[in-house]
């Protein structure tokens, strides 16, 4: 039963796209059945191939080493607040879990590292390959098809710069399709924090992040021309201009660009944080069913139908519609910092691990305007067609997540 309602979800969300299509007669059967085939088929062989599947939790080994020579770094940094030796007798361990000085810092470790890969020709290799398979399955052109695979390990604004001399020449389906793409991926990294956020609710949590990124590419792309139809393909040979001069270059940039990425998500947290405690205190005047009315509720009742579309069973549909809606109106860490701390009766194995798919992506109110900017700011020619994008292509990148969330309740069991 559960399996069917997946199925639904994938029809009901591709028909939500068609429904709003700005030309609903140019509906692409071939690039959707395309699409489709090849999110089913790479979720098959991510989930179901014991060796695939088990080579996955390798990378768990990978997390923790990142966060034991992070940790070496911000004990050394930050002292006891870093995850030191504290100088007093600790009656509390988690009192001394800081976000800002033990967790976070793993984004700046991340970027260096990420930066670094890329300048010796590591991950480029892996995105022409990824890219190859959308251009060849998907008939796409060769910008959209490198801007497209270069989200999985990028941020939705660095991934355009690798093909920023055609973005002048994108058709207006094409660049509303890489903006679908860049808000139902997350950045390479912030991968490892999540991962390490819900290790220890969800077994090999880094292996599906990283899958989840894969599987919402072919979804952003064919619900992105299923609502912009056009045939035209900008064709493309990107990514072989060097981004950094040398490694240590490469190592400089990734550990500032990590940087001004920590700042932003302190300040983010503090900012959000309060709001929605500012909006929890006025709905609590509020009582519904006997309990006082809270911003989480009210977000699972109105998403409670897209979880249950995903194969989440209805008794837990509310609790993960919430999760939904943290994750649109405030951000994916969040959500995802909310789920790890889920009472385990609340949500069963399989949910959790749909909602940790239907999470893993950008699509935020705060993202489209950071989109909005960085956009313009490379292509400022057509600001005023990027902002009409933007903000519409939120809709993409928010159900791709749920259809790759659906696509994984199709093939997992209770």
């Amino acid at each position: 039963m559960l399996q069917v309602q997946s199925l639904g979800g994938l029809v009901a969300f591709i028909g939500v796209c068609w429904l709003i299509s700005e030309n609903r007669q140019g509906f692409p059967w071939r690039l959707v059945i395309a699409g489709l085939f090849l999110q089913v088929i790479l979720a098959a062989v991510f989930l179901t191939v014991p060796a695939i599947r088990d080579s996955l939790q390798v990378l768990n080994g990978a997390v923790t080493a990142l966060q034991n020579a992070t940790g070496k770094a911000t004990s050394f940094v930050f002292g006891y607040a870093g995850g030191g030796s504290p100088p007093f007798v600790v009656t509390d361990p988690n009192a001394l879990v800081s976000i800002a000085f033990g967790i976070l810092p793993l984004v700046i470790v991340m970027s260096a590292l990420s930066a670094l890969l890329w300048h010796w020709r590591i991950l480029p290799l892996i995105v022409q390959g990824f890219a190859f398979v959308l251009e060849r399955t998907m008939r796409i052109g060769g910008a959209l098809g490198f801007g497209a695979a270069a989200n999985i390990f990028l941020g939705m604004t660095e991934s355009p710069l690798l093909i920023r001399p055609y973005l002048e020449r994108l058709t207006r389906s094409e660049l509303f399709a890489l903006f679908a793409c860049g808000l139902s991926n997350v950045a390479g990294t912030v991968m490892v924090i999540y991962a390490a956020m819900l290790g220890n609710a969800i077994p090999g949590a880094i292996g599906h992040i990283l899958v989840a990124s894969v599987l919402s590419l072919p979804a952003s792309i064919l619900l992105a021309k299923i609502m912009i139809p056009g045939d035209e393909a900008t064709s493309a040979d990107p990514g072989r201009d060097a981004l950094y001069r040398s490694s240590m270059d490469a190592v400089t940039r990734g550990t500032e660009d990590g940087m001004r990425m920590y700042l932003s998500i302190i300040a983010m947290l503090i900012a959000v944080t309060a709001l929605v405690a500012l909006a929890n205190a006025m709905l609590g005047t509020l009582s519904v069913d006997g309990a006082p009315l809270t911003f989480e509720r009210l977000a699972g009742w109105v998403f409670a139908p897209i979880a249950y579309l995903m194969g989440i069973p209805y008794e837990e549909s509310v609790k993960a519609g919430s999760l939904l809606g943290i994750k649109t109106v405030l951000n994916e860490f969040i959500a995802y910092q909310t789920l790890a701390s889920v009472p385990a009766e609340d949500l069963a194995p399989r949910s959790r691990l749909i909602m940790l798919y239907g999470l893993c992506g950008f699509a935020n109110l705060a993202s489209v305007g950071i989109l909005i900017a960085g956009m313009s700011a490379l292509v400022p020619s057509r600001k005023d067609e990027i902002v009409g994008l933007a903000l519409k292509s939120l809709i993409p990148g928010t159900l791709a997540t749920c259809m790759t969330g659906a696509v994984v309740g199709l093939l997992t069991t209770g």
